[in-house]
């Protein structure tokens, strides 16, 4: 998987999956371009967290500091961000896929999220989806691990409302 290149190593991880009658490269499509915005959980949440309302789909998350780090249609995408999240603003870095990949400086946290899309039987697919997120020292590592027991329940609740709000518009045509 892409997300094993990009960030092979982590401090956290989180993971969630759900199964979807339908075809890979729907679910793809529908995975890249959705906006979720009709979900009250995720406008809530982004909300809470002090992201725009624009930001409930991919290019809005793209526009607020997210990158796409890498992709392989119509199977795997993976985000990146670089930020201090356990700040108020979060203090998100502006960077490209190639200073994403080697950046390294202390005092930050880089998260890696993918979604995934693998055949699990004829008209049936797993759309997963990952976050691991490896600090780039002992202080924001401790920093980001108060942050995360306070938060991580919240970041999987708006993944797995991800996954069904995916799977209520692929199957309920």
């Amino acid at each position: 998987m892409l997300i094993d290149q990009i960030l092979p190593k982590y401090d956290e991880r989180e993971y969630h999956q759900i199964g979807i009658r339908g075809d890979r490269r729907e679910v793809y499509q529908v995975v890249r371009s959705i906006d979720f915005s009709d979900s009250i959980i995720i406008r809530t949440l982004f909300r809470l967290r002090g992201l725009p309302p624009t930001s409930t789909n991919l290019d809005g998350l793209l526009q607020v500091g997210f990158l796409l780090v890498d992709e392989i249609p119509p199977e795997e995408f993976v985000l990146g961000l670089v930020g201090k999240f356990w700040t108020y603003r979060a203090q998100i870095l502006k960077l490209d896929s190639v200073q994403y990949g080697a950046f390294n400086q202390e005092g930050y946290a880089k998260l890696a999220w993918n979604f995934a899309i693998k055949e699990s039987a004829p008209g049936v697919v797993r759309l997963s989806t990952e976050t691991r997120i490896v600090c780039t020292d002992d202080h924001s590592r401790s920093r980001f691990k108060l942050y995360w027991t306070l938060i991580g329940r919240f970041s999987g609740l708006t993944r797995k409302e991800m996954l069904r709000v995916v799977k209520r518009r692929i199957e309920v045509k």
